[in-house]
């Protein structure tokens, strides 16, 4: 009886034990392999600052208080922008002083592009420039074609003329239609404000003068301006936005965030981001303040 009892007793406790062990090792292989729905989130990236350099033109317009938080969300990088003039802009990438850039100035951004200094970049979206002046036009430029020729008679006129001064893309555009127009502008008509676009159109309106502006922030800030359109559609006035990432190998010292800026290039051109671009201002303005270009050929803009 004792010997039966004993053998009973073993075989409980061998069943036990194998019970035991199949639910050990059972659990141990869901935690591999049947887990899939509880996997772990992936990690977020290393470096999670990105520091963005951009025209003050796509702060001032509203486009990048839409489309940062967008990026940020889906990244988990935080942007730290910087919005002065483009050649500033273009100057941080330069130095790498930057991770990534946002900019219209195509002739001096390719030069960086032959350095070496910038990669991957990528056509995002246009507008145009455009020249605005007091209601009166004492120079009489409404109606004329081209823009070399509304700033001789703004020039012949000496009608006060608000100049960014900056050497941002605008001022770029600016100087390369005085220089069509063979005038080196000069005299307490022409003045320099140094700012950036806002500014400079609010100072244009307050003198009643005209200023050469990109059509996103003038529609942005045009109902606390006394300043209308007086020229518009110029296929020489395109105002054409590149991004790009500063060659990290350029500047091995500077601990320059590729990936951070691969990722912004790409959430630029992508479809979604593209959509948001196409549909920005069209509640408040009743028509798009940029179109968004990407994956077009640069050459066929405006046509």
């Amino acid at each position: 009886m004792i010997k039966t009892n004993a053998r009973r007793m073993w075989l409980v406790l061998l069943a036990t034990l194998i019970l035991l062990l199949t639910t050990v090792a059972g659990c141990g292989q869901r935690a591999k392999t049947g887990d899939k729905q509880q996997a772990a989130p992936a990690a977020g990236p290393v470096n999670k600052n990105l520091i963005l350099a951009t025209t003050t033109s796509t702060m001032d317009s509203g486009l990048l208080d839409v489309l940062i938080p967008m990026f940020e969300k889906k990244s988990g990088y935080t942007v730290k922008p910087n919005a002065v003039g483009t050649g500033q802009a273009l100057a941080m990438g330069d130095q790498g002083n930057a991770d990534v850039l946002l900019v219209h100035a195509p002739a001096d951004e390719l030069k960086l592009v032959e350095k070496g200094t910038v990669i991957n970049r990528r056509l995002v979206m246009h507008n145009d420039f455009i020249i605005v002046g007091p209601p009166g036009d004492p120079a009489g430029i409404k109606g004329v074609k081209k823009a070399a020729e509304a700033f001789k008679k703004i020039a012949a006129r000496q009608a006060v003329f608000v100049s960014r001064g900056d050497d941002s893309g605008t001022h770029k555009k600016e100087k390369a239609i005085w220089k069509e127009a063979g005038i080196n502008p000069q005299g307490k008509w022409y003045q320099e404000a140094g700012a950036g676009m806002g500014q400079t159109l609010n100072i244009a309106s307050e003198k009643g003068g005209y200023t050469l502006t990109d059509r996103a922030t003038y529609l942005a800030l045009k109902k606390n301006l006394n300043l209308d359109i007086m020229l518009e559609g110029e296929k020489n006035l395109l105002n054409i936005y590149h991004v790009m990432q500063v060659n990290p190998e350029k500047f091995p010292g500077m601990k320059i965030n590729s990936e951070g800026a691969r990722a912004f290039v790409d959430f630029m051109v992508a479809p979604e981001t593209q959509k948001v671009i196409a549909d920005f201002g069209k509640d408040k303005f009743g028509q798009s303040l940029f179109v968004p270009d990407a994956g077009k050929d640069e050459n066929t803009l405006g046509q």
